[in-house]
């Protein structure tokens, strides 16, 4: 029986939106030289809208100048979808992978996620069939818990999913999150009203061994040194 290819996790800390694009690019570059195998960075950020290659305007009602008050940044990105928010207490997944078949990788990445939210109590499902505005993941009562957009360059991705976990709720209700006029947001301790204390570790450790389970991969950590001097050779 042929061994599962690796997958590698690495776990960092809270890094800014642009400075994790910045290191998306250096190990999807390594990647598509098979300097490095599939690569999963797990990593929150401090508070950031970022728009996707479909947003427009109406997103952000208040105007720019007034979310940048509150201490949110706006950055517009390459990523498919339209926009959301990243903070502090949300889980964010970089997969750095080689795939054939975009619509079969998110297709993946959902059944990941909502395996990684069984564990930890959340009964959730993907909407396949509502549209690619409703990518994602979403609990029984139809709340978003976990938002994806990807871009694929040389058959490799970069950008990835967010898994509300602990996070504040308030700035997706200041936006038109997602593109979506009436979707409300939900995280696994809104769901579950449990303590958030230790739940974001226990997710990274739940969604990378089942990341890695959904793609037929073997999780493997390491450190952030390692994936670093490997994009470094790129």
């Amino acid at each position: 029986m042929t061994a599962a290819a690796q997958l590698w996790v690495c776990d960092l800390p809270t890094i800014e939106y642009r400075e994790a694009l910045t290191l998306q690019e250096r190990v999807r570059a390594a990647r598509q030289q098979d300097l490095i195998p599939d690569t999963l960075l797990l990593l929150e950020h401090p508070p950031v809208y970022t728009r996707g290659r479909r947003s427009d305007a109406r997103e952000l009602p208040m105007g720019e100048d007034w979310y940048r008050a509150q201490g949110i940044e706006i950055v517009d990105s390459d990523r498919g979808g339209k926009l959301t928010y990243h903070g502090p207490g949300q889980l964010v997944g970089y997969p750095i992978m080689r795939i054939d078949d975009v619509i079969a990788y998110l297709r993946t990445i959902e059944r990941a996620i909502v395996a990684a939210l069984a564990d930890a109590g959340v009964r959730a499902h993907a909407r396949p069939d509502d549209g690619p505005d409703f990518t994602g993941v979403w609990t029984a009562a139809e709340r978003k818990i976990a938002s994806i957009g990807v871009h694929v360059a040389r058959a490799v991705t970069t950008h990835g999913f967010a898994i509300n976990v602990d996070n504040d709720l308030r700035p997706f209700g200041w936006v038109v999150a997602c593109g979506l006029d009436d979707v409300q947001m939900t995280s696994v301790i809104e769901e579950t009203g449990a303590s958030g204390d230790g739940r974001l570790p226990d997710m990274r450790a739940s969604v990378a061994t089942r990341f890695a389970e959904a793609f037929g991969l073997t999780a493997t950590t390491v450190p952030v040194e390692r994936v670093a001097a490997a994009a470094a050779a790129a």
